[in-house]
This record gives structure tokens, C-alpha cells and sequence, in this order.
């Protein structure tokens, strides 16, 4: 984790005292079910919350303990032997240190969920706010970056709601794919220890028992999990793609908030750069690259083995940090955009009308042309207006094939911009609902 791109929130979940703290709890849920089930003694499930309940663990201890034993949960028992005495012999019993640390991971994985899906919905109400701000605020769509036919920037912004209304559902079905526990034991027969633990651990931790467990959880649940924060990334990207293009000074529909005393360059103090939407560019794509390590993790050999274990102490830490700041700080982008319509419009009318191409060309076949000879009389006149040399509307007028199917007001009647915008509304209330 990189302190310049970390929210302190998200980065707690992964801080060593959190996870010790949950591999406690994970330890002491399965005592007094183990107690209940006469396994153990009741007195001594008592005892091992009552003396490291609200213990701060001793990091620098258990790293020591480790640096001996060459493994960390037995590093951290060890640890919690020292803090609860002769009971701690009741410690683990029946389990493996996979129960331990992958239910701790999940834990953690639908904790960091929580967070993100509260992230999404600050962006969500962001991009509802200023949607429907510029509802009607007309703005020319592209498609292979050149002029198409007008939009309204209100609609740009819609589309990204929607986006991240299905971002949001995936990492709900990805949270809730995650949310498993498994003590199951050494192989996850449940050889050691009784099922009814495993179901006690689950409840108390907020989690539902893996239905079958090797001795590890399915790391497919994981994959599907990091992969949707891979997918949530590429919609960021997306947006921040959208906002860097309009800032480009030949377009300069819309730019970052420049705050009092910011700088945009150490050698030209004129510039104002998009670098916030160039910044959440690169941190999806480090977010979209953790997914692979993950779904590389899925193939473990046969009932267990660590090969995800050294990627997940990566990826699982640096993947929902770099994804909680990046939505974070695309929420507050979307917040403070400035919106410049008057440049939205100078853009509209930059290639005289010839965003109305479609409608002269339909029009010409609704009053008995071939589509082929409609296309070839709108283009011809296009094409010079597309190299500056006329007006697209009085060129129409002066061609004498148009003339022979649309009148002068006919042709004037296809240039109505709001023409484009008349279902608008009927979107909005496909995105946003009745509100």
C-alpha cells in the first residue's frame, strides 16, 4: 500500500493488528463451540476471551516467534499462549492454519466490500446531481473521436450512472460470493472437528459455511471478486478517459476544478491539466492487473498449497486501497466539474450544421429517394462544408437533386437541434427511475 493513493478506513482492514484481532475472534468462536460441543472445557473458552478480548497485540513479538517457526499462525498462537496461559492448550484444536487465514482473508475482503460499495455510491449521487444539472445542456456526441450527431452532457453522465448501477450490483454478488468460512480441518473432511464449529464460526463472523472446502477455500470466489474490482476499475477509467478528452484545449467543454494556488506545471504557469482523471487512468490500471494473479490463484495442487498465498498478501490489500481512493477522489472530480455549455455549443456548430446529415438523409428517403441516392446528395455537400468551403444548409438549397424532394423549409426543418433531445426524459427515467 502506497500512503499517497491510501484512505486510513480501507488501509485499517489490513494493518497486522486487524488481522490478529480477527484470527482471535476466529479462534475464540470456535472455542465455546467446541466448549458447547464438550470438546473442550467451558471454563477454558471463558478464559481465552476473557484474558485476550481486548488485547493489543504484540506485533513485534509475534514477528520474532516467527522468524524462529517459519510460519506465522503458529507464531500468533504461540503469542496467545503467552497472553492466556495454561488454556491456551485449547487453542486450534482440530483446525489447520487455513481455517484460520482464509476465513480472517474473507473477512477482510467483505469488510473492504462495505466500503467500496459506500465509495460507489458517492459517485453514483455525484453523477445523478450533475446529470441532472445538464439534462438538457447540448453537447455533440462522437464516435471514433470525430463529430456524430448532439447529445446533452446530461446524458454523458447518465450513462456513467448506469455503469456504476451495475458496478455496484456485481460487488454485491461479489461480496456475498466471497463471505465464506471454512474450519473444516487438515483436508476439509472435518476429521478433527465437528461441522457445528465450523457453522457457529460462520455465524459469528458474519459469514455462511463453505459448502465443500479442500483445505483451502475455492480461490474462485476470489478470482470473481477481484476480477469485479478489476471491471469496476475500466468504468473509472472510462469516465476519466471522457473528462480528459473535453479538457483538451481545442475542446474545453469541461475541466477539472483548478483550486486557489494549485500549479499545473513547474515550467509553464499557464497550464491547467487534467491530472486527476490521468491519475485515476493509472490506478485502474493497477487494480484491472491484480485480477490476474487472482484467477492464477484458482489453480492450486491438489488438496492445498501456498502459491496464492504470497500474491494475496499483495493483491488483497493493494487492490480495494487503490480502488476505494480512486472512486473516492472520482466522486469529488464528478462533484466539482466545471461545465462550460457555451463551448459545448461553439463545438455543436464548428461543422455548420453537418451534425444534421442523418435527418437530411432520412428525410429525402421519406419523400421518395433511394437510400443510395440520399447518401450520395448529403454527402456531396458535406464534403465541402467538411473542408470549409460553405454553408451545409445552403448548399442543400442550391443542389437541384435535393430541391426535386425538399422544399427550402423542409431542409431548414431537419436542422432543429432539439429534434434530438425529444426522448430524453424517457432515458432519464430509464436510468434514474420516476425521480
Amino acid at each position: 500500500m502506497i500512503p499517497r493513493y491510501t484512505r486510513p478506513e480501507m488501509a485499517s482492514i489490513w494493518e497486522p493488528q486487524t488481522r490478529f484481532k480477527i484470527w482471535f475472534e476466529i479462534e475464540a468462536h470456535a472455542a465455546d463451540a467446541q466448549a458447547e460441543l464438550g470438546v473442550i472445557p467451558k471454563e477454558a473458552a471463558k478464559t481465552i476471551w476473557a484474558k485476550a478480548r481486548d488485547v493489543t497485540f504484540d506485533i513485534a513479538r509475534i514477528d520474532e516467534i516467527e522468524r524462529e517457526t517459519k510460519h506465522d499462525v503458529i507464531a500468533f498462537t504461540t503469542h496467545l499462549a503467552e497472553i492466556v496461559g495454561p488454556e491456551a492448550r485449547f487453542v486450534h484444536q482440530g483446525m489447520t492454519s487455513s481455517d484460520v487465514l482464509d476465513t480472517c482473508l474473507n473477512v477482510q475482503l467483505t469488510r473492504a466490500a462495505d466500503l467500496l460499495i459506500s465509495d460507489i455510491d458517492k459517485v453514483l449521487a455525484a453523477l445523478k446531481k450533475r446529470a441532472f444539472e445538464h439534462k438538457m445542456t447540448p453537447t455533440i456526441g462522437r464516435s471514433h473521436g470525430i463529430h456524430a450527431e448532439p447529445v446533452t452532457f446530461g446524458l454523458k453522465l447518465a450513462y456513467a450512472y448506469a455503469e456504476f448501477s451495475r458496478a455496484r450490483e456485481r460487488l454485491v454478488a461479489a461480496r456475498k460470493e466471497v463471505a465464506t468460512c471454512a474450519i473444516s480441518g487438515a483436508v476439509g473432511t472435518f476429521a478433527q472437528i465437528d461441522p457445528r464449529v465450523e457453522e457457529h464460526v460462520a455465524k459469528a463472523m458474519g459469514l455462511v459455511p463453505e459448502p465443500i472446502s479442500t483445505q483451502v477455500i475455492p480461490r474462485d470466489r476470489h478470482a470473481m471478486y477481484f476480477a469485479t474490482l478489476g471491471v469496476i476499475a475500466s468504468s473509472v477509467e472510462r469516465l476519466s478517459i471522457e473528462i480528459r478528452h473535453m479538457q483538451r484545449t481545442e475542446v474545453l467543454e469541461a475541466e477539472e476544478f483548478f483550486s486557489e494556488g494549485q500549479k499545473g506545471s513547474s515550467a509553464m504557469p499557464h497550464k491547467r491539466n487534467p491530472v486527476l482523471s490521468e491519475n485515476l487512468t493509472g490506478l485502474s490500471r493497477m487494480v484491472r492487473a491484480y485480477a490476474m494473479p487472482a484467477m492464477e490463484n484458482v489453480a492450486l495442487w491438489h488438496e492445498r498449497d501456498i502459491s496464492h498465498s504470497s500474491a494475496e498478501r499483495m493483491i488483497g490489500p493493494d487492490a480495494t486501497v487503490t480502488l476505494d481512493f480512486a472512486l473516492m477522489r472520482l466522486a469529488g472530480l464528478i462533484e466539482k466539474l466545471l461545465v462550460y455549455p457555451a463551448n459545448m455549443q461553439k463545438n455543436l456548430d464548428r461543422l455548420g450544421g453537418l451534425v444534421h446529415s442523418q435527418r437530411l438523409l432520412i428525410a429525402l428517403t421519406q419523400k421518395g429517394a433511394s437510400r443510395e441516392d440520399a447518401y450520395k446528395y448529403v454527402q456531396r455537400n458535406a464534403m465541402p462544408v467538411w473542408r470549409g468551403e460553405g454553408d451545409f444548409q445552403t448548399l442543400l438549397k442550391k443542389d437541384p437533386d435535393v430541391k426535386k424532394h425538399l422544399s427550402d423549409a423542409e431542409i431548414e426543418e431537419q436542422f432543429d437541434l432539439g429534434y434530438h433531445f425529444k426522448h430524453v426524459d424517457t432515458i432519464f427515467k430509464r436510468v434514474f427511475g420516476e425521480s
